[in-house]
C-alpha cells in the first residue's frame, strides 16, 4: 500500500501533462506559421511555457525539500508537478499569469509549504529556498542557448522573438526572487543564518516583501529604469537585443495595435 501511495504521489499531473502539450503545440504553431494569428500563437505558446516554468520552479522547492528530510511533501501533492496542489494557487500561478499579460514581468510565485522542523542544517534551508531561482536560471539558459551558440539559422523570426521574451520572463523572475527581502526565495537564502532575534523582527514583514517589491520595481521611474537596463544588459551578453524581446512582447499582446518595426521583420 504504501509502495502505490509513493507512485501515486510522484506520477506526473496529467494537469501539467496538459498544459505541457498546449506548449509543445503552440511552439509548433509558432514555429510553422500555422496559425491564423501568429500573435494569438504566440501568446498561447509564451504563457503555457511560463506555467511550465512555473510548476518547475515550485517542484524544484518540494524535490530539493524532501532530499533534504521533508518526507511530507509527496502527500501533498507537490511532485506531480500540478499547479493545483499548490499552498497558494493564485499566488503561483494566476497571479504571475496576469502580471506577465499585464506588464511582461516575470513575477515570482508561490508557495509549497515546506515543514522546515523536518529538516536540520542551514546549507540544506538555503538550498531549498535558492532551488527555484535557479530553476528559472536554467530555464532562461535553455531560451537563450540558440542566441549564444549561433544555432538561430533558419529559426523563423516570430519564433525567435517569443523564445526572446519568454526568456525575459525567466531572467526577471530569478533576479527579483533572489532579492534578500522577507517573504521571496533571496531572503530564505539568508535567513538560516540571522540572528534569531532580527528573524522574529523581520517576519511581520514577509507577506507584504513581494507587494514592496513589485511596487518599487513597476512605479519609482529610477528603479523601474535600471532593473530593465539591468536585464536588457544581461540578455545582452547571451546573444538576446531588447529589440527581440521587445517585439516579443509586442507579439504575445494581440490585443494592442500591431507594431510596425516588429512586422518590417518578418514581412
Amino acid at each position: 500500500m504504501s509502495t502505490a501511495s509513493s507512485r501515486s504521489d510522484r506520477r506526473i499531473s496529467p494537469v501539467f501533462l496538459g498544459i505541457a502539450a498546449v506548449t509543445a503545440v503552440t511552439g509548433w504553431a509558432v514555429w510553422t506559421d500555422f496559425a491564423a494569428d501568429a500573435r494569438i500563437a504566440v501568446f498561447l505558446f509564451v504563457t503555457s511555457a511560463w506555467i511550465v516554468s512555473l510548476c518547475l520552479h515550485e517542484y524544484a522547492h518540494a524535490r530539493t525539500a524532501l532530499h533534504s528530510g521533508d518526507i511530507s511533501i509527496g502527500a501533498k501533492g507537490y511532485l506531480t508537478l500540478n499547479p493545483l496542489k499548490y499552498t497558494h494557487a493564485l499566488l503561483s500561478i494566476v497571479l504571475p499569469v496576469i502580471f506577465v499579460i499585464m506588464g511582461g514581468i516575470g513575477l515570482p510565485g508561490g508557495a509549497v509549504f515546506i515543514e522546515r522542523s523536518r529538516i536540520r542544517g542551514r546549507w540544506r534551508h538555503s538550498l531549498i529556498s535558492a532551488a527555484g531561482p535557479l530553476t528559472n536560471l536554467l530555464f532562461a539558459a535553455v531560451c537563450t542557448a540558440p542566441f549564444w551558440l549561433g544555432l538561430l539559422d533558419g529559426v523563423p523570426l516570430v519564433f525567435r522573438f517569443a523564445l526572446a521574451f519568454l526568456a525575459l520572463l525567466q531572467v526577471t523572475a530569478a533576479i527579483l526572487n533572489f532579492l534578500p527581502v522577507p517573504g521571496l526565495d533571496g531572503y530564505g537564502v539568508i535567513e538560516p543564518w540571522l540572528s534569531r532575534k532580527f528573524r522574529a523582527q523581520v517576519e511581520p514583514f514577509a507577506p507584504f516583501g513581494l507587494l514592496a517589491v513589485i511596487a518599487v520595481v513597476l512605479f519609482v521611474p529610477g528603479v523601474n529604469r535600471a532593473f530593465f537596463d539591468g536585464i536588457d544588459a544581461i540578455l545582452s551578453g547571451l546573444g538576446v537585443s531588447d529589440q527581440e524581446t521587445y517585439c516579443g512582447q509586442n507579439y504575445y499582446r494581440f490585443w494592442t495595435t500591431r507594431n510596425e518595426f516588429c512586422q518590417s521583420f518578418v514581412s
